[in-house]
């Protein structure tokens, strides 16, 4: 069964709603939805939390799925607070933050706030960092073709609206969507995370689908070398959003890691 409350946070960048959903209870797993929006985890969230005996938290970031965005919540570390004050807000323990693209950026800027709730840190195919020769792709430039192109290890299998057939409201919320992306993500890289990441102080497991052409392999391998101790995991059959395209893969990489 899954819980869907708003949470009222207080940050840096004043009070906050935030829209959160929860299922199952165990072990506590924040699971960070990247540019496709909440949609993108809300299946893999399921099957977490059936499968590993977890209690599965998946926030949504302002501004998307029809939320409201703050002007003053602007940025991938403001986002980072506000989920820090997600966890204190709902005393959890031990938690393994699990972050998809834009989202894996900010569980990595989670993790370097050190907080004492946070136990682990699960990156697939995040963005954030820059890596010479491998830049993250313009997303904001692709037709939706070439973002399924680019995303899929199957491309055909790919599911991604065409935004001029869309009935009025679901056009509007994938149009916020893609506002809030460009604001918080901008050209998707922090110039100064790459060397930052060296403070991150909890285990590290970085996942990365093979056929990912956002951000490719090598960008994953050097994401995994910049945090002390992370492991590197590649799935065959993936791109960009394993947790859509092959969740199973997925949760067998992730299972031994949340234990």
């Amino acid at each position: 069964m899954t819980t869907d409350l708003v949470l009222t946070v207080t940050t840096s960048d004043g009070a906050i709603p935030v829209s959160v959903s929860e299922r199952g209870a165990g072990p506590a797993v924040l699971l960070l939805h990247g540019g496709a929006g909440p949609a993108s985890v809300a299946g893999f969230a399921d099957l977490l939390a059936e499968r590993t005996g977890s209690r599965v938290v998946t926030p949504t970031h302002p501004g998307f799925g029809g939320t409201p965005r703050p002007d003053g919540l602007a940025s991938v570390t403001g986002l980072a607070e506000l989920y820090a004050g997600v966890v204190d807000a709902l005393g959890l323990h031990d938690v393994t933050v699990v972050g998809n693209s834009v989202g894996g950026w900010i569980a990595a800027e989670l993790a370097l706030l050190s907080s004492p709730r946070l136990g682990r840190l699960v990156l697939v195919d995040a963005v954030g960092i820059e890596v010479e020769g491998h830049p993250v792709v313009d997303f904001f430039a692709l037709t939706p073709d070439q973002v399924a192109e680019r995303s899929y290890f199957d491309p055909a299998t790919a599911v991604i609206p065409d935004l001029v057939a869309l009935p009025p409201a679901a056009r509007a919320v994938a149009l916020g969507n893609r506002e809030a992306l460009a604001v918080y993500g901008g050209a998707m890289t922090d110039p100064g995370l790459r060397e930052r990441l060296g403070a991150v102080a909890v285990p590290a497991l970085v996942v990365w689908g093979v056929a990912d052409r956002i951000a490719d392999a090598d960008y994953g391998r050097a994401y995994a070398a910049a945090i002390p101790g992370a492991e590197f995991v590649l799935l065959e059959r993936a791109g960009h959003v394993p947790q859509i395209e092959a969740p199973e893969a997925l949760l067998q990489a992730l299972r031994p890691f949340i234990g």
